[in-house]
């Protein structure tokens, strides 16, 4: 054994002991998106992101299988150099028109797109404010732009006001940044103080909008459900979207520097077309069904009702349980019963507030959420 198998051996068996070691399961999933296949089982899957089920419908598959048959199965370069296929302008405005913006941007993921972003805006003389419970891509953008990063208590417009009040005159430019919808606790930002927050001390505001588009505000995304002006739209095309990528939606001059200053879009190949393809005509279907769009919160809201919980604010619904253990547990219990809720365990969430994460789709049948919700009140709350 080297050194280096040594100390990934000791590290692993660390994580192991804390019930935090990770494993790939080997899963499939068939249409309309929900069931699955993992270790010979077929479960109800209430742990995917595939919210509207997208990533399934024929019309979304054919434009695929017409852009592979048109263009091949890669881009063959980044974007700025032979990349930049035709159909990226389709999928581009389709995004500025459902988020009400100048323009757009599409990046190779979300996670990409938040780096590039970030660092771009922003520099070592320039000050972030960032919500503590915001993705991690928002933080390691931030801290890859070398600019001050301050974190602000979730949600807590009065601490972010507070934190501006005393740094925003030492810096160039300031960035509040934080998610739409967030990712671990479904819960809304409050977007529209924010951007007042922003107006009022000269900062830009940035939303992450990953688990918002298509499911809140009419499908059109977080800063629509709250009546926010917000100057940056980021969000990923891999969610209720059901593919893959992120973009960006802003005005045109700074989608423009994006486009030449963001090292994750200069120095990255471009999507390759199928799933540009497949975005488009998603997002045909986010713009114009609207009962498809309003589906996963009022599944989402019928689960919570049911429990006696807070009403859901998005297909996002969490139930803390403490300790990784007991997370663990109670998804082996309802994988039990024929269904896949996956357990969320630190640093995913901080310590002491692991998790099962429900979500909430389309075509999960109402039977079966109810089932699931009676099981959950007997045998994990034991009400």
């Amino acid at each position: 054994m080297t050194d280096l198998d040594a100390f990934a051996a000791e590290k692993l068996a660390t994580l192991e002991a804390k019930h935090l070691k990770r494993t790939l399961a080997e899963t499939a999933r068939f249409e309309p998106g929900i069931w699955l296949a993992r270790g010979g089982r077929r479960l109800l899957s209430f742990s995917c992101n595939d919210y509207l089920n997208l990533s399934q419908p024929p019309a979304v598959k054919d434009a695929a299988i017409a852009a592979v048959r048109a263009f091949g199965v890669g881009a063959g370069a980044a974007r700025l150099v032979t990349g930049n296929h035709p159909l990226y302008g389709a999928l581009e405005s389709r995004l500025a028109q459902l988020k009400n913006t100048e323009a757009a941007l599409v990046f190779g993921s979300g996670y990409l797109a938040n780096l590039g972003i970030l660092s771009a805006l922003a520099g070592k003389n320039d000050l972030l404010l960032v919500d503590e419970l915001s993705h991690s891509c928002i933080l390691a953008g931030a801290a890859l732009s070398g600019g001050k990063t301050l974190v602000f208590r979730h949600n807590d417009t009065a601490h972010a006001e507070q934190l501006l009040k005393e740094n925003r005159a030492h810096y160039r430019h300031a960035i509040i940044a934080t998610d739409g919808v967030f990712s671990m606790d479904g819960d809304l930002a409050p977007l529209k103080d924010l951007a007042a927050l922003a107006r009022a001390h000269d900062a830009w505001l940035l939303s992450d909008d990953a688990h918002g588009i298509g499911v809140v505000g009419g499908g059109r995304g977080s800063a629509i459900a709250t009546g926010a002006n917000v100057d940056l739209q980021m969000g990923t095309l891999s969610k209720a979207v059901g593919g893959y990528g992120g973009y960006l939606c802003a005005s045109k001059p700074v989608i423009d520097l994006i486009t030449n200053r963001a090292r994750t879009f200069v120095y990255s190949t471009a999507l390759p077309p199928a799933v540009v393809a497949a975005a488009s005509a998603a997002l045909e279907l986010i713009a114009t069904d609207h009962a498809l769009t309003a589906a996963p919160l009022a599944k989402a809201q019928a689960f919570t009702a049911r429990l006696n919980l807070a009403p859901a604010q998005s297909a996002i619904v969490p139930l803390l349980l403490g300790d990784a253990e007991a997370a663990l547990k109670a998804q082996r219990l309802l994988e039990d019963e024929g269904f896949l809720v996956a357990a969320i365990r630190p640093p995913t969430v901080p310590p002491g507030t692991a998790r099962l994460r429900f979500t909430f789709t389309a075509a999960h049948p109402d039977a079966e959420i109810g089932r699931l919700a009676d099981i959950v009140a007997a045998k994990i709350l034991n009400h």
